[in-house]
């Protein structure tokens, strides 16, 4: 398994790890929910950090993983699995801190998206090369980062954001050098579970119960539409150019 989880001082870290580009599989990416959704009965975890190691925090699903799946058994459960770890983000009972070094793409815009709190190294990137690879989704939780129409020329394009630019817009707390995320996000989380974990508990599900946006029913929206493009034979054409070598879908990891 990809990942790694160690609970210290009322905070659980999870660690993504799966070179070259941490591009998360289907289990793991199911396992990620179960382990956030498991601290709802955990009293000794209050607060969660989320991070990677390697090159960057996330370059989206496992492509070669769906292409090797019978007829669109891959696509629906890349799609499934991704719902149900974007949710337990954002359901999670206690906030989740989320560490992003290098690049974060696709699934990692879906799970910063729903965090509670996003830190970043300088320079990391955030993007969604989703259009170019014949796919719709998470563009719900891009918007939680960026403005619309910023989010709306991100997702045409492809091209991505830095971490500096989300820290001006509010949504990355703090930009820091690479050698010190780790620590930053630590005492980041440590703030939260110094707290009274039923005030906390408690103030999450407020601030979920008020969103303006239901994330659940918008990213399954979206889902739709990668389906259908699938249908019409886009989206599998881009992963089989993606297996030939002919375009690397994640080539902003780069």
């Amino acid at each position: 398994m990809a990942l790694h989880e160690t609970i210290q001082g009322g905070v659980a870290t999870i660690v993504m790890d799966n070179p070259p580009v941490n591009a998360l599989g289907i289990g793991d990416t199911y396992g990620l929910a179960e382990m956030l959704d498991g601290y709802r009965r955990a009293d000794d975890v209050r607060a969660v950090v989320l991070t990677a190691e390697g090159r960057g925090f996330c370059a989206g699903v496992d492509i070669k993983e769906i292409q090797a799946m019978d007829g669109h058994e891959g696509l629906l459960e890349a799609n499934r699995s991704c719902f149900e770890a974007f949710r337990a983000v954002y359901e999670c009972a206690v906030p989740v801190v989320v560490a992003v070094n290098g690049f974060c793409l696709g699934t990692g815009i879906g799970l910063a998206g729903n965090a509670d709190v996003v830190l970043a190294v300088e320079g990391a990137g955030f993007g969604l090369p989703e259009v170019d690879n014949g796919a719709l989704g998470a563009a719900t939780h891009l918007m939680r980062l960026v403005p619309a129409h910023r989010a709306r020329w991100m997702l045409y394009s492809c091209e991505p954001a830095t971490a500096e630019e989300l820290h001006a817009y509010g949504s990355v707390l703090r930009v820091v050098p690479e050698g010190e995320l780790r620590q930053v996000a630590l005492e980041v989380a440590g703030v939260i579970a110094a707290k009274d974990p039923a005030v906390v508990r408690a103030a999450k599900a407020s601030l979920n119960g008020i969103d303006p946006v239901d994330v659940r029913r918008s990213y399954r929206f979206e889902q739709g539409f990668t389906f259908e493009l699938n249908l019409m034979g886009s989206g599998d054409a881009a992963r089989e150019a993606f297996l030939r070598g002919d375009r690397d879908p994640n080539a902003a990891a780069d």
